[in-house]
């Protein structure tokens, strides 16, 4: 089923993010954590995809599993970054001979050992827009297609208001819905919203939420993608930073509050970056539904 027309009948959705396993172990650990997961009753799961196409052949293996295996609607990723025109029609063409309706259009993350730009890193699109715009005209309406938003801004643009136009760019290219980067204080996220709605963007807004389980890994992520980490939030995580199990119901109590405010303003979606662990998310899950914020 597309994610469009769950969409449409259902509000606010769940829905949870893997990655490809590197080794079949990893892949066995990834599985169950699936198995946990998917009786949470997710509108849909999610899988990452390598720079470069990296990691295609997992990604399409993941996403057949969460769809064939666990019986929930999948979205494989797709990074038009590194790759040729043809490289693209021939995994999305491979994508819709399996079965999958879904897919996460993004330009995806430049080399981390190149860095300045160079022609092979796009040798036919150069970001988000240009994929999906080609998605449409090549692919029609066979695929519900997503967009990446972030109520920080993006760590390349020079400001909000142009990586908000960037997005409507992306909306207006042919994304159904957005998810967002993750975040942690929810008046970035409101106001995104707001702007995002007043100068026209209409699609469904879901919210990415990353329960954090390990100080030094959050600080490194959010460094990554531009978001911030909230003074309190940094000061009593900083605190407890030697002991796991305290980090970790730290991250499962500051999540659960924020899902509960944003539930409270009829947010469109949450997203979990699980991270390929099932305890910190099926604990908030389970938080929101015991708490009667979800059903």
């Amino acid at each position: 089923m597309k994610i469009s027309d769950i969409l449409k009948t259902t509000r606010p959705t769940i829905s949870f993010e893997f990655f490809p396993p590197k080794n079949d172990e990893a892949m066995v650990n990834l599985l169950e954590t699936l198995g946990h997961l998917h009786e949470l009753r997710p509108s849909f799961a999610t899988c990452t995809y390598g720079a470069g196409g990296s990691t295609r052949a997992r990604t399409l293996e993941v996403t057949l599993k969460i769809k064939e295996q666990f019986g929930l609607e999948a979205m494989a990723h797709f990074t038009c970054i590194g790759q040729t025109l043809k490289d693209i029609d021939g995994v999305l063409e491979n994508f819709a001979a399996h079965g999958i309706e879904n897919v996460l259009a993004l330009r995806g993350d430049r080399p981390a050992n190149q860095p300045e730009p160079n022609e092979g890193w796009f040798p036919d699109f150069k970001n988000a827009v240009d994929l999906l715009r080609h998605l449409r005209k090549q692919f029609g309406d066979t695929f519900s297609l997503g967009c990446a938003g972030y109520p920080e801004k993006h760590p390349e643009a020079p400001d909000f208001e142009t990586d908000l136009r960037r997005l409507k760019d992306k909306v207006e290219a042919g994304a159904d819905f957005i998810i967002t980067q993750l975040y942690f204080d929810n008046e970035h996220f409101f106001h995104f919203v707001k702007r995002c709605r007043e100068i026209g963007i209409t699609v469904p807004i879901i919210a990415g939420i990353m329960p954090v389980t390990n100080v030094a890994q959050i600080k490194k992520f959010t460094a990554m993608c531009g978001s911030s980490i909230p003074k309190k939030m940094l000061a009593d995580l900083d605190g407890i930073a030697d002991n796991p199990e305290l980090v970790a119901q730290y991250g499962i109590d500051w999540s659960t509050r924020q899902c509960r405010e944003l539930l409270a303003a009829k947010v469109d979606g949450l997203h979990f970056y699980t991270l390929n662990k099932s305890k910190a998310t099926r604990q908030i899950v389970q938080n929101l539904r015991h708490g009667g914020a979800l059903p």
